[in-house]
């Protein structure tokens, strides 16, 4: 049986939800609304509620060191200004303040961010030689790149890290790296000089269109009807109707890995390396980007890109952080089984 490409992040999000619901324990912080509830936290002041960003005592989904190194640096707190996408969807914070998408037990960028800016894993040698980072550049989180386009203008992509000369792509529950339409990914200019095209994975793109009311009038009413004895039958009916609706809908040739593919065009166009960093959970992360390597044809770009799990990284890092990455994400080195779920106790 073939398990759905849906299938690792949703079990992902079902475990990070579960560890966060008990580490948010005695700490500010919401649910969201639904059945499979988001942990989202927010910043703790000191007793007056009056505190500057640098006096602000912890953050729930942050290692305390690591949010405290983020507090003393404005450029590195300035990623705590994008808005939370589904902001408005969340309950209130009782500050009132605006959800931001670091607050999301679910970022990405958050444990990215927690990994990085921890006491002793900039400066740590191991670190660096696993990334292929030299020198000792500060790392740039939400790093604008000029990728150039046909037209003479570049495309402001947001990196979500650079460190020296290596751009980091971070995952973690997102589900893939998002499709773009051929025309689009080909206005790149160093697209053919970079990619073999015909083997970068393809996807049709269907263009959403306004439905008509009466559009299928036939096979809706709004009399009351029994249940269908069979719910196969009711099951198969309304996918008819889901498919027939699709191939209404017009289509376009699209690429998919966008993000992916963008990315190495930057780090091309910047003479960088580019890493994506994922949880060893996420195969189809992993596959995907294989997939995309696979399409680069310019050896010297080949051999600039990588692919590192939060796991391997793990045992590089600081036991304080490991523990903490263990507790709240689950992520723990080779040789380390996670800590059950019902195990993790609250925070001191």
């Amino acid at each position: 049986m073939t398990i759905g490409s849906g299938w690792y992040p949703s079990q992902l999000r079902l475990e990070l939800g579960a560890r966060n619901r008990r580490w948010a324990r005695g700490q500010a912080h919401v649910e969201s609304y639904g059945t499979s509830p988001v942990i989202v936290y927010e910043p703790e002041h000191p007793a007056d509620g009056k505190g500057t960003a640098q006096e602000i005592v912890r953050h729930g989904n942050f290692l305390d060191a690591s949010y405290a190194a983020i507090a003393a640096r404005p450029g590195w707190m300035r990623r705590f200004n994008k808005i939370h996408a589904q902001g408005r969807a969340l309950p209130k914070a009782e500050s009132g303040r605006r959800w931001r998408e670091l607050d999301s037990s679910m970022s990405s960028d958050a444990l990215l961010m927690n990994v990085s800016c921890a006491p002793g894993v900039w400066e740590s040698q191991a670190v660096k030689r696993a990334l292929g980072v030299d020198g000792v550049d500060a790392m740039e989180f939400g790093w604008k790149a000029r990728v150039p386009l046909t037209n003479g203008r570049v495309d402001r992509t947001e990196v979500d890290m650079r460190w020296g000369g290596l751009l980091v792509e971070a995952k973690l529950t997102e589900g893939d790296f998002q499709t773009r339409s051929a025309a689009i990914v080909e206005s790149y200019r160093d697209f053919d000089a970079v990619f073999d095209r015909d083997c970068l994975p393809r996807v049709e793109l269907r263009t959403a269109r306004r439905r008509a009311a009466v559009e299928f009038a036939e096979e809706f009413t709004q009399e009351w009807e029994d249940p269908a004895a069979n719910e196969e039958i009711a099951r198969e009916f309304q996918q008819g109707i889901v498919e027939r609706a699709r191939e209404a809908q017009t289509a376009e040739a699209g690429f998919a890995s966008y993000q992916l593919i963008r990315n190495v065009l930057a780090a091309y166009a910047e003479g960088c390396s580019f890493c994506v960093l994922h949880d060893e959970r996420r195969p189809d992360l992993r596959e995907a980007w294989f997939r995309v390597m696979a399409a680069v044809k310019d050896a010297e770009m080949r051999v600039r890109c990588k692919v590192l799990t939060w796991q391997e990284l793990a045992a590089l890092l600081p036991e304080e952080l490991q523990e903490f990455l263990d507790r709240k994400y689950g992520i723990v080195r080779a040789g380390r089984i996670a800590s059950p779920i019902e195990g993790v106790l609250d925070r001191d």
